[in-house]
């Protein structure tokens, strides 16, 4: 059986005519050499996805026509993962596993113990990645993505619009782990991971007197893309039961 190769449209793309972008186009045209007729599979980032054949494909672009349309539902545990900004050595590779693993939200945010400086705008790259990762996994939902300023004090002022919150804590906390039972409670869940620094003494504090609590993954202090995606792991994990 042929490989049904994916391809991102975005949501307000999806009507008649439909056509990809340059990027997707030279793809499909230039990379997998895909001839009219071919059928291929489209998604939006927002859950819906379709059968489509290429009706014309060449430099210039991609029409094509819907055979079939879908929509795949939304986790019933939103997680927004928060995560300490950091040097992009693995960024690319951690985006592309938390498309897998179904987080709804990526935030990145300026921690005291940051070895980078948080962006004034997200990277074309990051979202690229995060396309790749969806392709590879056959997800018709993208992450929505964040830049959060003000350090923890900008997590802090969100803190509200969650259900629960945990702080993925280096630190002492009272031998508290993060269980289950944390992590698959329907509803929005904050995950708090620092950066490859960890947290400062003040960031702990600050997170835990605003309601997010904080739990150990062990004893073994693990590096912040580990942290982030076993975590995100176990929430993926404890959803299929």
């Amino acid at each position: 059986m042929a490989t049904l190769h994916s391809f991102y449209l975005l949501p307000e793309s999806w009507r008649e005519p439909f056509s990809l972008d340059a990027a997707e186009s030279h793809h499909l045209v230039r990379v997998l050499r895909l001839k009219p007729g071919a059928q291929v599979r489209l998604f939006d980032g927002r859950g819906r996805h379709g059968l489509f054949r290429v009706a014309t494909a060449a430099k210039s672009g991609v029409l094509l026509e819907q055979e079939s349309e879908a929509f795949e539902r939304e986790p019933s545990v939103r997680c927004t993962l928060a995560a300490g900004f950091s040097k992009a050595l693995r960024r690319g590779w951690f985006m592309e596993k938390a498309v897998e693993l179904e987080a709804s939200s990526l935030w990145f945010w300026q921690g005291e113990h940051s070895h980078a400086s948080l962006p004034e705008a997200e990277k074309d790259s990051w979202k690229a990645s995060l396309i790749a990762g969806a392709k590879q996994c056959r997800s018709a939902w993208l992450p929505e993505f964040s830049l959060i300023k003000g350090g923890v004090r900008g997590l802090v002022a969100r803190r509200d619009e969650f259900d629960r919150a945990l702080l993925l804590y280096e630190g002492d906390t009272g031998g508290r782990l993060v269980r289950r039972e944390d992590l698959s409670a329907p509803g929005s869940l904050l995950l708090v991971v620092g950066p490859e620094g960890g947290f400062s003494a003040n960031e702990a504090v600050v997170l835990q007197e605003a309601g997010v609590e904080a739990v150990s993954l062990g004893k073994r202090v693990l590096r912040w893309e580990t942290a982030a995606v076993l975590t995100l792991g176990m929430a993926w994990w404890a959803r299929q039961g």
